[in-house]
């Protein structure tokens, strides 16, 4: 059984519905579009989709089990190919469950090398913690006293290869998906984490770049790296459910056919895109349209019986190259102006890459205390310390930015109120500066009531004030109507699912890239009473910059 799913490392990593081509209604009429069946990825093996299994059954056993640490990684990747070995031999008796091995490794390595040296196998994915501190508490299920626990470490990033289990669905995320997602996950055991995104809005029609990626797309990979202060985890994970008809056994074999094509050598990667030119830039909407539709969202906002306050409306832009632009060279160069700042990627088989560098948390949980923020407002910095500190007291003291921000903080304020005990602003009005631009920004913590409100967080808070408007259905219908292309998961959430801990991001700052294709590059904008359509499209330019900036806007001589 092990040998012939081996023999299956080509097989497609598509759910039912998606094979069936029901992914939605006509896709939204635009004219920007990625060809992402051109070029072919190695897939991993086939995985079961965890959305089609009983939500309200849990699953038999949920184990990590860690192995003694080893100093590199290529002996950490033998340790795991013999265990792997051993449990064929030897399967556990449930017809569900989740396992987890993993292996310490006595080196730092950048799980961002270790990604970029896999041979682009898909799915893959990435996520990096904006703090880069991001303590966490590992309590090891130490399966029959074997394990060994790691303590006081700090998970900097995570990548990942191949699916141990997906969720995927052509429907709005729903409680029961959230629920199909936590079956598979423990408190016990922390490491085991659902890596994904969810479409900014579910119900726009879905076109064909973002097709692959469903209504929402969440993976725990088979093999997976860890990158810790000082040191790293290799793992890989086995799921199964027998009622999917995803067996030990096939399980099994499909992990050993991903095992085969992982690499055992890691490079160093180079934090930069190699210099290409451009061969066309072209923006959706174009900017005389944009100027109009600006002007609209304006003339809506000043009617005396329009509930409407503030909409935040976006732009896709279209960069072709004469060379490819390598996903994971971008992110890494995206990753050196990381400071106060997610990154993050995410590929599924057949798709292109959705890579982000986004400075915006919508929430994270650790058991009952959640953190979320409110960022709005946004200048460029300044070329010497004076003339920042000059940006920056002119932006705190905009009425037009403090209006806009004021309006994202509340509404997160209120949400927050809805479902925990407590909530706390610190600072109400601060700045966060990053390399090229700097916001205005606010804090909010709480104590939740139960942990079991994750779900009404998450449907809660998205979208928020700062990346669709206030009053949201409002917003939404008038973004429905203006903008020519599918958002997809920009401005979306873009994170994890843990046992006892949960982080989203918002998918700003974003791009979908085609490795040969170049990219889409999206950036939105905040449009309330006093805006300006020619400013905020300067904005758009100083948002996408971070793009831009690594390779030569330049169209080659004929």
């Amino acid at each position: 059984m092990a040998a012939a799913a081996a023999g299956r490392c080509i097989g497609r990593f598509m759910d039912l519905d998606l094979r069936k081509g029901h992914l939605g209604s006509s896709p939204h009429p635009t004219s920007h579009s990625l060809h992402v069946f051109h070029r072919r990825y190695e897939s991993c093996s086939l995985s079961m989709n965890g959305c089609q299994g009983d939500p309200k059954i849990p699953i038999g056993t949920i184990q990590t089990r860690t192995f003694p640490g080893v100093s590199t990684h290529s002996l950490a990747l033998d340790t795991l190919s013999s265990a792997i070995s051993h449990l064929n031999s030897d399967p556990p008796p449930f017809t569900s469950g989740i396992l987890r091995l993993q292996v310490p490794i006595q080196q730092k390595i950048e799980a961002i090398d270790w990604l970029h040296a896999q041979q682009e196998l898909l799915p893959r994915c990435y996520f990096s913690s904006r703090s880069q501190s991001s303590s966490f508490d590992p309590f090891i299920d130490s399966v029959n006293g074997d394990g060994n626990g790691l303590e006081d470490h700090d998970l900097v990033s995570v990548a990942g290869i191949g699916a141990a289990v997906f969720f995927r669905h052509i429907h709005p995320f729903s409680l029961d998906d959230w629920k199909s997602i936590k079956r598979f996950l423990s408190k016990k055991c922390p490491l085991i984490r659902a890596y994904g995104a969810i479409r900014f809005d579910p119900r726009a029609n879905v076109s064909s770049e973002w097709k692959a990626f469903g209504s929402f797309y969440f993976v725990v990979p088979q093999v997976e790296f860890n990158e810790l202060e000082g040191s790293s985890i290799l793992a890989t994970t086995i799921a199964w459910d027998n009622a999917l008809s995803w067996t030990w056994e096939k399980a099994i074999g499909a992990l050993q056919a991903t095992m085969c094509q992982v690499s055992s050598i890691v490079g160093k990667l180079r934090k930069e895109v190699c210099k290409t030119f451009v061969l066309s830039n072209s923006h959706v909407p174009s900017k005389a349209y944009w100027n109009l539709a600006v002007n609209r969202a304006l003339q809506i906002i000043g009617r005396a019986d329009s509930p409407l306050i503030k909409v935040v409306l976006a732009r896709s832009s279209r960069v072709v190259t004469t060379s490819h632009i390598d996903p994971i060279a971008w992110l890494a160069c995206l990753q050196v102006e990381g400071q106060n700042a997610y990154q993050f990627f995410l590929q599924p088989p057949d798709a292109p890459a959705f890579i982000g560098n986004t400075p915006e948390q919508l929430f994270h949980r650790k058991r009952l205390c959640i953190r979320s923020e409110a960022l709005a407002g946004t200048r460029a910095r300044g070329g010497s310390k004076a003339q920042d500190l000059q940006i920056e007291l002119d932006l705190l003291s905009s009425p037009k930015e403090d209006f806009e921000f004021s309006i994202v903080r509340e509404s997160i304020q209120r949400k927050l109120e809805a479902i925990c005990s407590m909530v706390r602003v610190e600072p109400k009005k601060g700045i966060r500066k990053l390399p090229r631009i700097q916001h205005l920004y606010a804090q909010l913590s709480g104590r939740l009531r139960s942990e079991d409100d994750e779900f009404d967080i998450l449907s809660s808070l998205h979208p928020t004030p700062a990346v669709c408007g206030f009053p949201r259905e409002e917003a939404r219908l008038l973004i429905a109507e203006t903008e020519m292309f599918d958002r997809g998961m920009f401005a979306g959430p873009v994170g994890w699912f843990g046992g006892g801990e949960t982080e989203f991001a918002v998918g700003i700052r974003s791009a979908l890239v085609e490795k040969g294709f170049g990219g889409l590059i999206y950036a939105g904008t905040g449009i309330v009473r006093g805006s300006n359509s020619s400013l905020e499209w300067e904005e758009l330019e100083l948002k996408i910059s971070q793009f831009t900036k690594p390779i030569k806007v330049e169209v080659p001589l004929s």
